[in-house]
């Protein structure tokens, strides 16, 4: 889930930055600094949007830049377990696929995806089931439910996010789309 947040943190802004604009090359070394890390107890910051307030500016000795006690608005990316998202295959493996669900990559175990079982066909990249003749391939669009949330700070990609789609209204988007017509229209 995105959500706009007001955060506060101290920046160092770099003496090669101070001249011209401060709220500029305070909002650019924020930036630099913050979009895209991630936090466990924030989520991932996307995107440092407005600057409220800029506290005076403090030298320390030995460092010729300047640091400001700051207070902004960023948009940050929190997933939640139970949450539903749609997101995208980027990439399957034998054990699953990797979907991108906004800022971050969720992990679709193959015994997650149907009740049926699924094998991977390395050959075509695509997760295939043994009788209901469906699959998932890099690209497809799909709905599921955030079931496991573990974020690493140090290790941003050692984060893990597991996903199903083995509950009602959950799926590649095509399926969802044949469930809901009807049963007349499936025939022709």
């Amino acid at each position: 889930m995105y959500k706009k947040m007001k955060l506060a943190d101290t920046i160092r802004v770099a003496p090669n930055l101070l001249g011209g604009d401060v709220e500029q090359n305070v909002k650019a070394a924020l930036k630099e600094k913050l979009e895209g890390r991630i936090d466990k107890n924030i989520g991932a910051i996307v995107a440092v949007t407005k600057i409220d307030t800029i506290g005076e500016g403090h030298i320390l000795v030995g460092d010729g830049a300047v640091y400001y006690d700051v207070k902004f608005d960023s948009i940050v990316f929190v997933p939640t377990i139970q949450e539903v998202i749609e997101g995208e295959i980027v990439e399957t493996v034998d054990f699953g696929a990797f979907v991108s669900i906004g800022a971050m990559d969720g992990l679709l175990h193959v015994s997650q995806i149907t009740d049926d079982f699924m094998s991977y066909d390395g050959k075509n990249g695509r997760l295939t089931s043994k009788t209901g003749g469906r699959s998932l391939s890099e690209g497809d669009k799909i709905r599921t439910r955030i079931v496991a949330v573990s974020i690493n700070e140090r290790e941003p990609r050692e984060s893990k996010i597991g996903l199903t789609m083995r509950q009602h209204s959950l799926g590649k988007m095509e399926w969802l789309e044949e469930a809901r017509r009807p049963k007349s229209d499936q025939e022709e």
